[in-house]
């Protein structure tokens, strides 16, 4: 049997604690509904409760893997911040985790732990490198080579979401994040208030996007204008991300992505005009697969990797 490991994703609305194989199969699971309310401290007594559950339900595990949604130094496993929860600022997490389990642990953001999950266990099996995108309440990124995270130096790296898509400062994440998509749905229909969108919309207050689908079903040109404004600045970030890295597969992931062929479709159409010709054809574009597992399944790889770097 492959060594046991834990993983954890700490999210701004989930909480994910696995028990698995350094292979990425999960065998357990505790899941927390995170309360804003308490804090990071609410966070880290279920994540308490959650990893001495199962050390105890499982013997022999070997590491801990945690995929944070926020800033960190992954070297020294300090927390930056959490844009959602307060109470993470200058937070030791890997030494509090190591603390707490007597395991030793590795840290990473989780738009990166993502990208690795999905680079060796979903959509990107078979290709190198790969680039991740996760299209949520943020837009993230992360690059995996030779079937490890790429880092550059010290902050961070892959942050395609604040990206510039004209001088103006106009960043990847206040088009294409689900937020932006809900504004731009939200101001379109109050002005269009007699468009197919509206009426699928109807009274909804947030999530607006996941009304796209239907309304570009039936051919709204309002939906099909915020879509088109969506595709082609994602792609037109993507052509970056292809210029400098050139990945075999690009993977789109998060809610935005649950759009599923069409956005894919829109994406692989637009990416070609914003390339140079020498390097065409252009990336596959892939939608992710493991959807909730991404995260944890990608802690588990982490935690294995440090372990047989060990």
């Amino acid at each position: 049997m492959n060594p046991l490991f834990i993983g954890v994703e700490i999210g701004g609305t989930k909480l994910q604690i696995v028990c698995g194989q350094s292979d990425g199969v999960i065998l357990a699971r505790k899941r927390y509904r995170v309360d804003p309310g308490q804090g990071a401290a609410g966070i880290r007594q279920h994540v308490e409760e959650g990893v001495r559950a199962l050390m105890n339900e499982h013997s022999g595990v070997q590491g801990i893997g945690v995929g944070f949604g926020g800033p960190l130094d992954r070297t020294t496993g300090n927390v930056a911040c959490s844009h959602q929860i307060e109470g993470w600022a200058d937070f030791s997490l890997k030494n509090w985790l190591q603390d707490l389990s007597g395991l030793p642990a590795v840290v990473d953001n989780d738009a990166n732990v993502a990208a690795l999950g999905e680079a060796l266990k979903g959509a990107g099996i078979g290709f190198n490198p790969v680039f991740y995108v996760t299209l949520g309440s943020g837009v993230g990124g992360g690059a995996v080579v030779d079937n490890h995270i790429y880092h550059g130096a010290h902050p961070g790296e892959s942050e395609i979401g604040h990206l510039r898509l004209d001088t103006s400062g106009r960043i990847v994440e206040e088009v294409c994040a689900g937020w932006s998509v809900d504004r731009r749905i939200r101001e379109a229909i109050s002005q269009n208030q007699d468009c197919f969108l509206a009426k699928v919309v109807g009274g909804r207050t947030n999530g607006e996007a996941t009304c796209l689908n239907e309304a570009l079903d039936a051919g709204c040109e309002v939906a099909e204008k915020i879509f088109e404004e969506t595709t082609r600045s994602l792609a037109f970030a993507l052509s970056h991300v292809v210029h400098l890295m050139h990945p075999e597969a690009i993977i789109l992931g998060g809610g935005l992505s649950l759009m599923g062929d069409r956005l894919i479709q829109g994406v692989s159409e637009q990416l070609p005009n914003w390339m140079m010709k020498v390097f065409l054809p252009a990336p596959q574009i892939k939608q992710a697969v493991l959807r909730e597992d991404v995260v944890p399944v990608g802690a588990l790889l982490m935690a294995g990797q440090m372990i047989a770097r060990s």
